[in-house]
């Protein structure tokens, strides 16, 4: 997870309400330069626009995100993902996650839940919902103790704050919605996703 991550600094993070729009989102996203994709659990149109994605864009990087239940991790494999993400960890998902042959990477908020994941061998973390949580500053505290840690912080990052987050050591991406807008998605504008997506890669670079 941790190779992953690091090659790969801005994760867009994607809402699908129409299987529709999967493939040319995720066409338009890769052909800017962003081949990691996490696509959320929370639509009816999830998972079948995952299998379609995977199917049919063979250089995207295709993931599963807001993964709260352990069913979801099963299906997250049988769907050929590549990797999943949660907002948050219970020990039921961090048990269940341990035998599973997808890349899993918990979410956080606390230092008390970094530790929870950290006992079941997890060393990397989503670091949700970021801005709410304390932002760069929590990051910034809590480096000296966990300084082998690293995180990708998702919610609240979007253009104006994403380099303050990239230029921390202990971030190794982070995850957004801005660039797969659902606006955007909505009147299937898949020329202003690909140049969000070129920009996010510029910036990063």
């Amino acid at each position: 997870m941790h190779n992953l991550l690091a090659g790969n600094p801005v994760i867009p993070v994607i809402t699908l309400n129409r299987v529709e729009d999967a493939v040319p989102l995720a066409e338009a996203l890769v052909a800017g330069g962003l081949k990691v994709l996490e696509v959320t659990l929370r639509t009816e149109a999830a998972v079948e626009g995952i299998q379609q994605i995977v199917k049919h864009v063979p250089d995207a990087i295709v993931g599963t995100g807001s993964v709260c239940k352990e069913q979801q991790l099963k299906l997250s494999e049988d769907m050929g993902c590549q990797f999943m993400i949660s907002p948050g960890a219970t020990d039921k998902l961090l048990q269940a996650a341990q035998s599973s042959s997808v890349p899993f990477l918990p979410g956080i908020s606390s230092v008390s839940e970094l530790m929870r994941g950290m006992e079941y061998g997890h060393r990397n973390f989503k670091f949700f919902p970021a801005e709410a949580a304390g932002g760069v500053s929590l990051l910034k505290a809590i480096a000296g103790p966990f300084a082998d840690i690293r995180f990708c912080p998702t919610g609240g990052i979007g253009l104006h704050n994403v380099m303050d987050y990239l230029a921390l050591p202990n971030v190794l991406c982070v995850g957004g919605s801005w660039i797969a807008q659902p606006k955007l998605i909505e009147e299937k504008n898949w020329t202003a996703i690909e140049q969000l997506a070129r920009e996010a890669v510029e910036l990063a670079s």
